[in-house]
């Protein structure tokens, strides 16, 4: 009898070492969209209690081994066609100031054409310059190679390297912290970081600068409404937006990765992510181009 309990002991701790393993699901990569992930993951493991899905959380390199990527710029060529792709929403980049700084004060109002932004924050020797344009700015930006920098500069004709400005390491978050702590600071970051999620209020210290959504040359009365998330968000979603950087937020997995918990959870968000991205202050996915993923995941999904 002690015998088959040992034995009895012994494969049941190996059937669930090996449930624990099939059903846990690690997920890492851009940081700013935690705080959804986290929404997700919450809410399928509701309705799935037996999964375990974590997020290791990306520091200067992604952890060593991970089933799920997040992240928030195209990758290279090599690297999307060894991975499934759901492209799960978009992120508006907005520039914004400490609100006790000169230059909240004047581009408030103000507001940013196209010529006024590239020439504050870019490196470009053959740039149009303003000798108008105010002195006492300190502008903060990534020191790493990320999704917020890379589409902030690409959009406007130039690479990470040539933004201006104290290049601050760690996540997204960390520039809006650097720039609250200085008087002089601005920088550029997602509604999600922008705005108190609960009030739909743009961060206490925090002022959002206005631009010229129309691309006519100057900034309206309109465009300077930026007091509510939800109001700035449907303006974003309108077609033709300009001098406002925007990419899409998406998961991938390995073609080779066979977690079964993996796949099921990708296709869960594939199809109830919609319903939470205002509320984190993202846009919606083009449908097409969602439903065309989505068919190329289920048959991905599919094999065994």
């Amino acid at each position: 009898m002690l015998f088959l309990a040992l034995v009895f002991t012994l494969f049941s701790g190996r059937a669930f070492s090996q449930e624990t393993a099939d059903n846990k699901v690690i997920i890492t990569g851009v940081r700013f969209a935690y705080p959804l992930v986290e929404k997700w993951i919450k809410d399928y493991t509701a309705a799935n209690p037996k999964a375990q899905i974590v997020i290791e959380t990306r520091t200067i390199t992604d952890p060593q081994k991970y089933d799920l990527l997040i992240e928030a710029y195209e990758q290279e060529k090599a690297v999307k066609d060894s991975r499934e792709y759901i492209s799960v929403g978009r992120y508006a980049l907005l520039p914004v100031a400490n609100s006790k700084s000169n230059f909240a004060k004047e581009y408030a109002d103000k507001g940013l054409t196209e010529k006024t932004y590239k020439q504050i924050f870019f490196h470009d020797i053959y740039a149009e310059k303003d000798k108008s344009l105010p002195q006492d700015y300190t502008i903060y930006t990534r020191l790493q190679k990320a999704g917020a920098p890379l589409t902030f500069a690409k959009y406007f004709g130039y690479e990470q390297q040539q933004i201006k400005g104290k290049a601050i390491a760690g996540a997204d978050e960390h520039l809006i912290k650097a720039l609250l702590k200085d008087e002089t600071g601005i920088s550029y970051t997602t509604p999600g970081l922008a705005y108190d999620l609960q009030t739909r209020k743009p961060l206490d210290g925090i002022t959002i600068i206005p631009v010229d959504l129309d691309g006519n040359g100057r900034v309206s009365k309109e465009e300077k409404s930026l007091g509510d998330l939800d109001q700035v968000l449907t303006s974003l979603e309108a077609e033709k937006i300009k001098n406002v950087p925007i990419e899409y937020v998406h998961f991938s997995i390995d073609k080779h990765n066979s977690n079964p918990e993996a796949k099921k959870f990708l296709l869960w968000v594939a199809a109830n992510a919609e319903k939470d991205l205002r509320q984190f202050g993202y846009l919606k996915p083009d449908a097409k181009r969602l439903e065309q993923e989505k068919e190329k995941l289920e048959r991905f999904a599919a094999v065994k």
